[in-house]
C-alpha cells in the first residue's frame, strides 16, 4: 500500500491518494485538490469522505464527473454537501454511496471500513485501509476536533472518544490536518480531552 498526501488550500487540508493492489482511493479532496488528484492515479476506483466540511469535499463533484467514479460520503453529512451559509460558495455535490455509520466495503478483496464517531459533525467517521487509518477531523497529533461548529456536538464528542479507548489494535493515523500519529499515541490522551470538553 502506498499513501501520498498534499494539504490543500488555506486550511492546509491533507488530500490522500491510497494505492493498493492497483487501485486509488481518494480521500477527502479539498480546495484544489482535482490537479493533483489527477497526475497521480492511474486507476481510480472511489472518493472516499471522512466528513462534510468544506474544506474536504470541495473537489467531490469535480473528480467524480472527471473521473466517473463514485463518492462515498457518510450518510449524517450528506446535508452538508449542498452548501449552506457557512460555505455558500461550495460546489455542490451528491454522493452515490450514503454510508451507514460503521459500515464496511470490499473492492475486490480490499476492506474499507468507515467507523462513526461524531460530534465535531454528525456523521463524522474514520476511515480504515489495512494498517492506516484516515482521522479526517475526529482526532489529530496530541488534538481532536472542534466542537463548537453549526451540527458539533460536545456530547457526542465524549461519546465518541470513550469508543475511541476501547480500540484494541494499533494503526498509524493520518489527520486532515497536520502529521500522522497513532491510535495508541493517541488513546493517551483521549481522558484528557474527554474532561475538558
Amino acid at each position: 500500500m502506498k499513501i501520498k498526501a498534499k494539504p490543500m488550500g488555506e486550511y492546509q487540508t491533507n488530500c490522500y491518494i491510497v494505492t493498493i493492489n492497483g487501485m486509488d482511493f481518494i480521500i477527502d479532496p479539498g480546495i484544489g485538490a482535482t490537479a493533483w488528484v489527477l497526475e497521480n492515479v492511474t486507476n481510480p476506483v472511489a472518493i472516499l469522505n471522512t466528513h462534510g466540511h468544506f474544506d474536504h469535499v470541495w473537489s467531490n463533484a469535480e473528480l467524480q464527473k472527471k473521473l466517473n467514479i463514485p463518492l462515498y460520503t457518510p450518510k449524517g453529512d450528506v446535508m452538508l454537501l449542498q452548501g449552506n451559509s457557512w460555505s455558500p460558495d461550495l460546489p455542490p455535490s451528491k454522493p452515490d454511496v450514503e454510508v451507514e455509520p460503521n459500515q464496511e466495503f470490499d473492492f475486490k478483496g480490499i476492506k474499507v471500513k468507515f467507523t462513526h464517531f461524531p460530534g465535531h459533525t454528525p456523521g463524522c467517521s474514520t476511515i480504515e485501509i489495512e494498517d492506516a487509518m484516515f482521522s479526517g477531523d475526529f482526532i489529530f497529533e496530541r488534538s481532536i476536533g472542534r466542537t463548537d461548529f453549526p451540527y458539533s456536538s460536545p456530547q457526542e464528542m465524549r461519546e465518541s472518544l470513550e469508543e475511541f479507548k476501547k480500540i484494541p489494535y494499533d494503526k498509524t493515523i493520518y489527520p486532515g490536518h497536520g502529521g500522522t500519529t497513532t491510535i495508541k499515541q493517541e488513546q493517551q490522551y483521549s481522558d484528557y480531552w474527554i474532561a475538558n470538553l
